[in-house]
């Protein structure tokens, strides 16, 4: 129960049957973006204004049509671009996407901005943010009627990093699960106080002959086995 309140993450398979964690943006993400881009429609529209602003009629009517698309077509025609997201959204690293992960369709983006106005009953966007609310994927009801998701673009994998000691064999043989636990202590190690590193080293100990020890040396040998599992040998 724990679990599902405080990871709001979720899991997509693609088509192809790989499997995506997604992060859904709430709603202090999704409002920052929504005013962002607000303040950005604002000013393509009052630039304009003051251009058409001696064109009379014409002016009046070409300032309509503007604020047509500023409404309605401003948000599909961004969702629908490479990037997937109006510049509010992107400038606040959020993107949307169908529920499967893959970039949304144009019928989604055209259903989920046209039932914008059902989201904004009964006023100031009520029905949309206690949906957004009440549901662990942060949908609003037109992302829930057009099968989409705004979600928080991955971030970029950083290079792994491990401690430069020398690779050393283990002495017994390790399953994979455990390979990888080794490798993930190492790549903490930067970030952990030397205390703390030695006693979790120690736990580990066995696979670099240590059992039962604890200390700087055997923290290095346990790190050299890590290295080891990451495929580097002496040279």
């Amino acid at each position: 129960m724990t679990r599902s309140v405080l990871d709001t993450t979720v899991s997509a398979e693609t088509p192809e049957g790989i499997l995506l964690e997604l992060r859904p943006a709430g709603l202090c993400a999704r409002a920052s973006a929504f005013l962002l881009d607000s303040l950005i429609r604002f000013a393509i529209f009052y630039a304009i204004t003051i251009v058409t602003a001696v064109m009379g009629r014409l002016g009046y009517a070409l300032l309509l049509v503007l604020l047509f698309g500023l409404e309605w077509l401003y948000p599909v025609a961004f969702e629908l671009s490479p990037w997937g997201a109006t510049p509010g959204k992107r400038a606040l690293g959020l993107k949307v996407v169908m529920d499967n992960g893959l970039p949304i369709t144009p019928a989604a983006s055209i259903t989920r901005n046209l039932l914008r106005t059902v989201d904004f009953m009964p006023f100031l966007y009520g029905a949309g943010i206690v949906c957004l609310l009440l549901r662990r994927d942060s949908k609003r009801l037109g992302d829930l009627a057009a099968g989409s998701l705004v979600v928080h673009q991955p971030r970029k994998a950083r290079k792994l990093a491990l401690p430069d000691v020398p690779p050393i064999a283990p002495v017994l043989a390790v399953a994979p699960a455990d390979q990888a636990a080794v490798i993930s202590l190492a790549a903490r190690a930067p970030r952990l106080t030397s205390e703390r590193l030695d006693e979790l080293a120690s736990l580990a100990a066995a696979i670099s002959g240590d059992a039962g020890r604890s200390g700087p040396e055997v923290t290095a040998r346990v790190l050299g086995v890590a290295q080891w599992f990451l495929g580097k040998r002496p040279s």
